[in-house]
């Protein structure tokens, strides 16, 4: 890295069947010749059903390499750094674009049709929120060769940094809290169960991404205030993620009941901050800290 900016990945919400368009390629090209060390194209879909919505870029196709590989070429030759989140939303999945309401998709819609969405339990969002299915065995590994394809296709497409994506309520957070996990299997209940599936998934990476290319991973350092999985439990997870290959943890939070503050009122600057530092001491592993960093003396 030339520097220590990275540009998170976020979402654009303009793919069509997960392809990107002339569109993203303007888009991203102006963060690579920003001076940026690093950037992140947005959550990308490892399956179709893992899209959070219908306008999500995907990786679940050869077909979508030809694209990605334009955006990666246009960050190396400005020597910033490429990376791609492959994400899948889980029981976020199937919801319309912000600009439309942010809701999940109604069976009646039928210019962006709904899909079932899965999950570790069949426990919904909330109350105005589609029940996900419980997701089986065989679901599982579906998840896990969808990820290691996905890893592949980056790797074809030329990306420097892969991040995966354990954050803000989606499929491997779900399984990592015990609010949204409630399985009786060996992917839930212990501590251990509960970060099965993430630990697997980075070792199927890990078998076909490239050693010298790093393997980032974003968590939600705490659910909520009291509820869910703390800050002590994401020190113990980020050793665990350390312990099979993760380079870096990349530190947001909330998503499975809302987004934790350090204040009552609003989100403060750099109210994540205190998350990485802790998880990079404690953990003893490169950290990055998002959210609020709003101007270069903060930055620095």
């Amino acid at each position: 890295f030339r520097n220590r900016i990275v540009l998170s990945p976020m979402c654009q919400y303009k793919a069509k069947d997960g392809v990107i368009s002339d569109w993203h390629l303007q888009h991203y090209s102006r963060f690579a010749f920003s001076g940026l060390g690093a950037a992140f194209i947005e959550a990308t879909g490892i399956s179709p059903e893992g899209r959070i919505g219908h306008g999500c870029t995907g990786i679940w196709s050869d077909s979508h390499v030809e694209g990605l590989s334009k955006i990666a070429k246009i960050f190396s030759e400005y020597n910033c750094l490429s990376g791609i989140q492959l994400a899948h939303a889980g029981r976020k999945a199937s919801y319309l674009r912000p600009w439309d309401g942010a809701s999940p998709i109604t069976a009646n819609d039928k210019l962006e049709p709904a899909w079932q969405t899965i999950g570790p339990s069949a426990i919904p969002i909330n109350n105005s929120s589609p029940v996900p299915k419980e997701m089986t065995i065989e679901d599982i590994n579906k998840v896990r060769g969808d990820f290691k394809k996905a890893a592949q296709r980056a790797d074809k497409a030329g990306f420097d940094i892969i991040e995966i994506h354990g954050a803000h309520g989606y499929l491997l957070h779900s399984f990592f809290s015990p609010l949204s996990n409630q399985r009786h299997d060996e992917y839930g209940g212990s501590f251990e169960n509960r970060i099965r599936l993430a630990l697997e998934i980075i070792t199927d990476i890990k078998s076909v991404w490239p050693e010298n290319k790093p393997l980032f991973y974003r968590l939600s350092s705490i659910d909520a205030p009291g509820q869910g999985a703390s800050l002590e439990d994401n020190v113990l997870l980020a050793k665990s993620l350390k312990s099979v290959g993760v380079d870096v943890i990349d530190c947001s939070s909330g998503g499975i009941t809302g987004s934790p503050v350090l204040t009552k009122s609003k989100i403060i600057p750099g109210f994540q901050v205190p998350y990485s530092e802790k998880i990079k001491k404690d953990a003893q592993i490169n950290a990055m800290a998002v959210g609020a960093i709003i101007n270069a003396d903060q930055a620095n």
